[in-house]
């Protein structure tokens, strides 16, 4: 008997950079982390899913107008008005997101919740990162008068961890400044 092994489809930590949350932006200048609802259907998917359903209900309403029940056509109507309303409702929340930048000295924080879309900026020297009440709460961003609490779409136990990250960019930015703008005073010189 023989075995193979084959490697992983699954990208490893390894794999993906230093970084379990977040990814390299602008060509390793930034940082970006995207939290966002773990969904399988996007806005424009809950709209064609409406218009397969509408179509097979307006299907069977024909087979019964036809053979005279005309109070089909009223129920059917009705039932695509409710589900299209709560499809719409799903809809409308399927692309909520978080999205925290951190690029040039700046940790930009952006919430998008339905039509409503939030947003901070933090100087990267000023910003602390906190828990907002106990572990598995929300990670509290503040500095310079704002707050802003993050990672309501992690699982609680997870959230420690994007706190941990987030902490770790931040020092890294920090660190590497004074020798970026040594650089860039020698270049201008």
């Amino acid at each position: 008997m023989t075995a193979t092994v084959a490697p992983s489809p699954w990208s490893t930590p390894a794999a993906r950079g230093a970084w379990r949350f977040g990814c390299e932006i602008d060509g390793g200048h930034g940082l970006r982390w995207v939290l966002g609802r773990n969904g399988a259907l996007g806005p424009r998917r809950h709209v064609g899913l409406w218009c397969a359903l509408a179509g097979v209900a307006l299907g069977v309403t024909l087979i019964f107008w036809w053979q005279g029940v005309a109070v089909a056509a009223a129920l059917v109507a009705g039932e695509l008005a409710l589900l299209g309303t709560v499809l719409l409702l799903c809809a409308r929340h399927a692309a909520d997101r978080e999205m925290l930048t951190l690029a040039d000295g700046a940790l930009v924080v952006e919430h998008c919740c339905g039509t409503r879309t939030e947003r901070a900026r933090f100087r990267a020297e000023r910003v602390r990162v906190e828990p907002a009440r106990a572990q598995g709460s929300l990670v509290e961003l503040s500095g310079e008068g704002r707050q802003m609490r993050v990672g309501r779409y992690l699982r609680p136990e997870l959230r420690w961890q994007l706190a941990q990250e987030l902490r770790q960019a931040l020092h890294t930015t920090m660190s590497l400044q004074p020798a970026q703008r040594q650089n860039t005073a020698m270049q201008h010189k």
